[in-house]
């Protein structure tokens, strides 16, 4: 549960290698799903989802936003397992997918496109959120040290994750197919696609990371243990959706939620390899701490390589990157070939127009911190676009 950086406006650095200055506002093909420009708006937790379902301003919120390239939903539970926060969406129930249903369809209207974040969060639980009081799941049995968001006698307030249980591996065939399932619902809810949120410190990030997963069987030591229950998953949803509606967050580096790998490298660059032959839509990549620093020294790690590990093994989806971008970094970014698409979070909460304040250099918006998690359309719908002005 984490907000991207805010990203100031300001004007573009010089394209490099020759490339249009604009390029981040050109279309572009992401998997099956054509997008007017190249940003992509990042999941983000909000929190106004009561019984897990997606409320009419939920609709609105995302519909206002529809001028981004790509809408990508906050972050969906898959099961009611999968739950790991007050007030936040599924995608498992009746009245869950009719919600959903709602929003795609508003979407749609308006001319966006938009995909949903499936989402275990795995140990990022508490018992107050699990069914019958149960402890949440994980790889191994450590405790998170980290918060997660519940409600109490009608307040919403941060706590401390509850001690996880470990989960058998005879279990690990239910959540993939939990994953598929989801995947599945959304496409019938008329999403253009799904992202496999395997990102900060969740389920399938604790599988991948050393220090949350000390499993002895097939899912534990090596890093082709490690990363099994990821491409698992990515394998089942992108054979059963379409690996070219199927998209995959990723964060090597990332402190998030408590998860460490000392040697992030060849864990993620096998992890990308081994995705290049499902022919995704797009690879989501957070470099450095969530809504933090880009660049970590105690955390080094080379993503021109991971991303040439993906392309040499011959991987051909979109290049997303993420964290803390602002307009002139994200247009070299896209010019350089280094990404082919850019997400931004705070800002598009705040600005819900943000493609046309960034292309007119226009000033933004600043979020109101005390809205983002939890509340009605206050901080959520009723933030000012630009003020229309007639043409000649």
């Amino acid at each position: 549960m984490s907000q991207s950086s805010p990203s100031p406006a300001s004007s573009s650095a010089p394209a490099a290698h020759g490339a249009s200055a604009g390029a981040l506002f050109e279309p572009t093909r992401v998997g099956a799903i054509e997008v007017a420009n190249r940003l992509v708006m990042a999941p983000l937790t909000r929190n106004r989802s009561p019984g897990a379902i997606p409320l009419p301003i939920t609709a609105t919120y995302y519909t206002q936003r529809a001028t981004a390239g790509l809408l990508i939903t906050e972050a969906t539970a898959i099961s009611q397992q999968g739950q790991g926060y007050a007030d936040v969406p599924g995608l498992y129930g009746t009245e869950q997918l009719d919600g959903w249903k709602r929003v795609t369809q508003s979407v749609h209207e308006a001319g966006g496109k938009i995909v949903v974040q499936l989402w275990h969060v795995g140990r990022v639980s508490h018992v107050a959120l699990q069914e019958d009081g149960q402890a949440p799941v994980a790889p191994s049995a450590i405790a998170a040290k980290a918060k997660t968001y519940i409600i109490e006698d009608g307040k919403g307030h941060f706590v401390e994750t509850s001690t996880p249980r470990a989960l058998d591996a005879s279990e690990l065939p239910g959540i993939v197919q939990d994953f598929r399932r989801a995947a599945r619902n959304a496409i019938a809810s008329g999403f253009d696609g799904v992202e496999i949120h395997a990102a900060n410190g969740y389920l399938l990030d604790q599988f991948l990371k050393s220090g949350s997963n000390r499993r002895t069987d097939d899912y534990g030591g090596s890093i082709e243990n490690r990363a099994r229950l990821l491409l698992e998953v990515a394998r089942a949803i992108a054979d059963d959706i379409g690996g070219d509606r199927t998209g995959i967050r990723l964060s090597p580096v990332t402190p998030a939620n408590d998860v460490h790998e000392p040697e992030p490298q060849p864990l993620f660059e096998h992890v990308v390899r081994e995705l290049a032959p499902l022919g995704l839509a797009y690879i989501h990549v957070i470099e450095g701490a969530t809504g933090g620093a880009r660049a970590l020294d105690d955390r080094p790690f080379d993503y021109d390589a991971l991303k040439a590990a993906y392309r040499t093994a011959g991987g051909k989806a979109a290049w997303m990157v993420n964290n803390g971008y602002h307009k002139a970094d994200a247009e070299e970014a896209v010019a350089s070939g280094r990404a082919d698409l850019v997400a931004f979070g705070k800002p598009f909460i705040a600005n819900p127009d943000l493609v046309r304040r960034l292309r007119e250099d226009a000033p933004l918006n600043t979020p109101d911190q005390s809205t983002f998690y939890g509340g009605g359309e206050h901080g959520y719908t009723d933030y000012p676009t630009l003020p229309e002005t007639e043409t000649a």
